[in-house]
This record gives C-alpha cells, sequence and structure tokens, in this order.
C-alpha cells in the first residue's frame, strides 16, 4: 500500500468512471495532425488503447493506495446531491467487494483495445475502415465506463443507470461487428435484457421510496428496516430476476450462447468477463443486505436454480463436445459460463461468509480463465476459419501440438483452470462456495442445500469430462492431413471466409503459433490465474472483511 490523500483517491476514482466516456466522445472526432499514424483506424484504435491504458494505471493506483487494513470501509469516496427531488446522489465509493472487479474490468477493456490494435482485422475484434473504427471504440469505451459505474456506485438509481448503459453498446458490437446471426443474436440480448431491467427498477424504486433513500450505504445498514416483509420478498423477487438475466441463471440463460457465438472476440470476452459480474454483483450489493429477510425466503429457489444450471451447463457442452455434433467452441464456452456462473449464485444463495466468499472469488475467476479462453478461441478461428469442433478436431485439426505448441498449450492450460484445477484460479470460488452451502445460513433448509451441493459436485464432474474431451479433440491428433473442408470452402468461388476470420486459413503445415500481440494480451491472464491460485488471500483478503460486515448490516 501506498499513502495516498483521500481527495487524491477521490479524483482517481471519478476519472476511472469518468474518462472513457469523454475517451469516447473523442473517438468520434478527427485524429489531430500527426497522430493519424498509417491510417484512420490506427489513428483511433492507438487512442482506444491509450484511454484504456490510463484507466488501467489508474485503477492499479487506486488498489496501490487502497487502504487494505480496512477493506470493509467505503474509500475514495464521492457524494454530490444530483436530484433534489427524489434524493438522488452521484455517490461513489470502493471497498473489497468492488475494488477487484474495477481493476479486473480495466485490465480487460485494455486487452481488447490492444488486440483490436494489435489486429486491426474484422472479426478478430477490430473493424475495418476509420468511419467503423470510430465507432467501434467509442462503444468500448462507454462499455467500459457503464461497467465501472455500476461497480462504484452506491446509489440505487445510479446503479441502475450505469447497469442500463451498457447495453446499447454490447447490442451494436455484436450486431455490427458479429459473425453469423449477429442480428437476431443482438436482438435477443438486448430484449431479454431490458426485460429483466424492467422488473428490476420497479424493485429498485419500490425499495427507495418505501425506505426514503437510494443511498445503499444507508439502506445496508439499516438491514431492511422500514421494508416490510412483504416488501422486501417482492423487492428481493423483482430485483433478482432482473440480475439473474443478466447472470445469467438457468431457466434465463438462452440469449447467452448465441449473443457469445455471433459476437467479435473482444465482446466475447467482455460479455463473459465483466458484464456477467454485473448481475452477481448486484445480488451481493443490493439485494444480500438491503433485502435479508426477501433474499432468506428466495435464497432455496436461487440455490434449486443455480444447481441444475451447473449440471444443465455441463451437459449441454458435452453434447457439444461429441463427435459428430456440430458443435462450436465458441457456443460450447459460453454454455460453460451458464455452469460456472452457478456457483457463484450457490455461494450468494448460501447467505455465509464462506459462500459469498467463494462467490466473489469465482466472479473474478471466472473473468480470467474465460477471458483468455475466448481470445484463445478466437486465435484458433482465425486460423483455422472456423471454430466448428468437427472441423477442428478433424486428422489436421486435432494437432494444435504438433502445429502450434504454444497455442495449444495455453488452450490446454486455460481448459484445466476452468475446470478447477488446484493450485489454479478456478478452484478456490467453486470450493468456498460448495462449503458455503454444506452449511447455510442459519434459518436455510440445510438438508436441501446438501441435495444442491451434491448436484453442483457431480456438476464438478461433468465439467472436468467435456474440457477434457475439447483439449483432446482440439489439441491431441495427426499433423498431416489438411482441415477437412476449411480450406477449401474458404477458397471456393462464391463461399466467402466463414465470419470472425482475418482472411483464408493458413494452410497446413504454415499454422503460426503465438504471435507477440497475442502474448502480450494472454500473459496477464495467465500470471493472474495462477497467482490467484497459489496465493488466494490476495483476493480472500480484500473480499472478506467486507462481506463479514455487509452480512452484518454494516456493523465491523
Amino acid at each position: 500500500m501506498i499513502d495516498i490523500s483521500e481527495s487524491v483517491m477521490q479524483l482517481l476514482l471519478v476519472f476511472i468512471v469518468a474518462a472513457p466516456l469523454v475517451g469516447a466522445a473523442a473517438a468520434l472526432l478527427p485524429a489531430p495532425p500527426g497522430l493519424r499514424g498509417t491510417g484512420p483506424d490506427q489513428a483511433v484504435l492507438r487512442h482506444g488503447v491509450t484511454v484504456t491504458g490510463a484507466v488501467l494505471l489508474a485503477s492499479l493506483v487506486l488498489a496501490a493506495g487502497f487502504d487494505h487494513d480496512d477493506p470493509s470501509r467505503m474509500q475514495a469516496t464521492t457524494d454530490l446531491s444530483w436530484i433534489p427531488a427524489l434524493d438522488v446522489r452521484i455517490h461513489l465509493g470502493v471497498d473489497g467487494i468492488s475494488l477487484p472487479l474495477i481493476v479486473l474490468t480495466s485490465l480487460l477493456t485494455f486487452l481488447c483495445a490492444l488486440h483490436s490494435y494489435a489486429t486491426r482485422r474484422p472479426g478478430s475484434g477490430a473493424p475495418e475502415g476509420g468511419h467503423s473504427a470510430r465507432a467501434f471504440t467509442a462503444l468500448l469505451l462507454v462499455l467500459a465506463s457503464g461497467t465501472l459505474a455500476t461497480f462504484a456506485a452506491l446509489d440505487l438509481v445510479l446503479f441502475f443507470l450505469a447497469f442500463e448503459t451498457v447495453l446499447i453498446p454490447m447490442y451494436f458490437l455484436i450486431a455490427r461487428w458479429g459473425g453469423a446471426g449477429r442480428r437476431a443474436a443482438a436482438w435477443k440480448f438486448i430484449l431479454y435484457t431490458l426485460l429483466g431491467s424492467v422488473v428490476m427498477l420497479l424493485g429498485l424504486l419500490l425499495v427507495g421510496l418505501q425506505a426514503g433513500t437510494f443511498d445503499m450505504v444507508a439502506l445496508a445498514a439499516g438491514e431492511g428496516r422500514g421494508l416490510t416483509a412483504t416488501v422486501q420478498v417482492t423487492a428481493a423477487l423483482a430485483i433478482g430476476l432482473g440480475l439473474a438475466v443478466k447472470t445469467p441463471m438457468w431457466p434465463l440463460h438462452t440469449w447467452l450462447p448465441d449473443a457469445h457465438t455471433a459476437a467479435p472476440t473482444v465482446g466475447s470476452v467482455l460479455l463473459a468477463g465483466v458484464l456477467l459480474k454485473m448481475g452477481t454483483y448486484g445480488l451481493v450489493r443490493i439485494v444480500l443486505p438491503i433485502t435479508p429477510h426477501g433474499m432468506q425466503v428466495l435464497a432455496p429457489y436461487l440455490a434449486g436454480f443455480a444447481a441444475v444450471g451447473i449440471v444443465y451447463g455441463s451437459l449441454a457442452c458435452l453434447s457439444l463436445a461429441r463427435r459428430g455434433s456440430g458443435g462450436d467452441l465458441k457456443r460450447l464456452i459460453a454454455y460453460s459460463s451458464v455452469g460456472h456462473m452457478g456457483f457463484v449464485l450457490l455461494g450468494i444463495a448460501s447467505m455465509t461468509p464462506t459462500g459469498v466468499n467463494g462467490a466473489l472469488f469465482a466472479n473474478v475467476a471466472h473473468g480470467l480463465i474465460t477471458g483468455l479462453l475466448f481470445f484463445l478461441v478466437g486465435a484458433v478461428k482465425e486460423r483455422y476459419g472456423t471454430a466448428d469442433l468437427d472441423t477442428l478436431a478433424g486428422a489436421g485439426g486435432a494437432a494444435l501440438y504438433g502445429r502450434a505448441p504454444r497455442l495449444g498449450g495455453l488452450l490446454a492450460f486455460a481448459a484445466v483452470a476452468s475446470l478447477g484445477l488446484p493450485g489454479l484460479a478456478g478452484f478456490w470460488g467453486e470450493m468456498l462456495a460448495m462449503f458455503g452451502a454444506f452449511d447455510p445460513a442459519e434459518g436455510l433448509n440445510r438438508p436441501a442445500f446438501l441435495v444442491f451441493l451434491s448436484v453442483a459436485a457431480f456438476g464438478t464432474l461433468l465439467t472436468a469430462a467435456y474440457l477434457l474431451v475439447v483439449v483432446r479433440r482440439v489439441c491431441m491428433g495427426a499433423t498431416t492431413a489438411p482441415v477437412p473442408g476449411a480450406v477449401a470452402e474458404a477458397a471456393a468461388p462464391g463461399h466467402p471466409a466463414p465470419a470472425g476470420a482475418a482472411g483464408p486459413p493458413e494452410p497446413p503445415g504454415t499454422l503460426a503459433d503465438l504471435r507477440g500481440h497475442e502474448a502480450a494480451t494472454w500473459t496477464p491472464l495467465v500470471a493472474l490465474t495462477v497467482l490467484a491460485g497459489l496465493w488466494p488471500a490476495v483476493l480472500l483478503g480484500l473480499t472478506d472483511p467486507a462481506v463479514q460486515q455487509l452480512l452484518a448490516g454494516g456493523r465491523s
């Protein structure tokens, strides 16, 4: 920790939230002379790297100046009156719960901007043409601003507005720069999330109007006082439904596989690594402390849906991974997110410090690991021209170990991290979530939670099964035969390269291994996955005191 004054900390947090929004407006302006580089798209994509890099640097300084001896206290707070008639305030702050998510968001956004600048090709996360590049960069920065504001907001209305800000940029990133079926997937995404948001808004207004304040810190300290049991249950149900759509919780998940499959690489990385975390963060920050009685009533149902989602997501992945199914690797990873986020929901539903800490740890671990997986799948799709598992697992496509050993090794690493191998980040969150389900909070039905725990434990076996199948099929095999159909189809007249490809697939025997910009983009994710796995206290030391105080109603 470094000694930074509270006023500087306030400025840092305001800069982190506002800088991407200012950068988005600047991205739409012509580049000044001398900064245009080799073309307009290069200049504006470089602008995106600069802005997101500055935000990441500010986030790291904020983390360094954060008082790690008192992570339960809201720090770097800004509290300004905004709409006096409704007592709505611009109230920002960070504690041990929100700080890791702010740093994670800043990191992933910067890596996506860096990836887009380095590739500068359609489908790989970067657009072509100066006008498109400006729109792409502006949307990426608006999405970053909305997400960061969501994790920093301490007013219910401000939280909702920030929560909604990310929807439109993600819609256009999918609809404009996505692959096959992108428009239908984008519409499905926006309709599901908007409908969920309407229900959530009603719940937030009910809480604020009944309690007489929208201040999340004051509401959490009150532990639901001033809210009747009926109001708490109604509000928890409404807010929880809206957040569950974004999480996504089974059976409200059906928008996710389509969105991931159609999205460009950076869209998938941010959707899985950042946007899904907004839903679970809202459950921890709002529903759990502000409507504790409502949460207790709904917790068994939430745990039940979470357990079903864990097994359902794994079974869907197994179905996609089997030979002859025509499964898409991006779609498989999307379904894996349904299962992994099920563990997060199970931990939250336990309403215990152990379970909630596990949920927060799993949130960050999923962002790191699944972000890496989507980067890797984007690279594989770029090289082969497809993410179809049957094509990738053909005689030539299977041998990533032999043709691109570093790429194959990283894919295997991300897969075993995702299945929860001890010593990597994916292990601790899921284990702690299951520990929380083993001994849930007082008043919850322990036999029911033991059943949910058993189902979740079975889901871990299924997770290991499908990920190992993917590694075996994609990474191991012969190296000499061509990829069935991929090269021929890409070269055939009237058959353009599949969406997401950066041109025709490279011929067998010349498959490019890890490139410089890919190593620069992926190395931080690999390093943090190992660090969090070997030293879980780096996260738990932040979250545990804040969770303990949150569950105690703001009392230390």
